[in-house]
């Protein structure tokens, strides 16, 4: 790509001077204000290619990480709450939750949830949340990096 000023090939710029806007290399950029680089159509093949790689792998191989909390979180609530030598009224009002959320979280009545899981794993210094995580293989196979219309819908809906 040449220099609209001075015609030299090399990497271009989009320039403003005095109210227009020119391509031009980095020397005459200087005589206005550079407003973006241009990039050549080799680097935006480089680009879309790298783009597709990207997206391939992703509809081919797409991981899940799910928060699961853990299956004895009424014993470990309990025993740490205990450890602190508070009451469960005192730890309530300590966190700022009911007492009865409390007593039926370490009863086991309920699960607690991401929220109070967090808040409950802070106060104690206790694990609660565990990552669970699932993969998921695509059965489509290409041996090509072009995508198709349906790959294109797959990545719109993601977003």
């Amino acid at each position: 790509m040449q220099c609209e000023m001075c015609g030299k090939d090399s990497e271009l710029f989009l320039t403003d001077i005095e109210g227009s806007q020119l391509k031009l290399c980095k020397n005459c950029g200087g005589y206005g204000k550079i407003i973006k680089r241009i990039k050549t159509e080799e680097q935006i093949k480089q680009e879309e290619k790298v783009e597709r790689k990207k997206v391939k792998r992703i509809i081919e191989t797409k991981e899940e990480i799910i928060p699961v909390i853990t299956e004895d979180y009424a014993n470990k609530v309990k025993a740490a709450r205990e450890k602190l030598g508070l009451s469960q009224e005192d730890f309530a009002k300590k966190i700022n939750e009911k007492i009865s959320t409390i007593h039926n979280v370490e009863t086991s009545r309920i699960e607690p949830g991401i929220d109070l899981s967090k808040k409950l794993e802070k106060a104690l210094n206790i694990i609660l949340i565990e990552e669970y995580k699932e993969a998921h293989d695509s059965a489509r196979s290409s041996k090509d990096d072009a995508l198709t219309i349906g790959d294109m819908i797959k990545i719109r809906r993601r977003k």
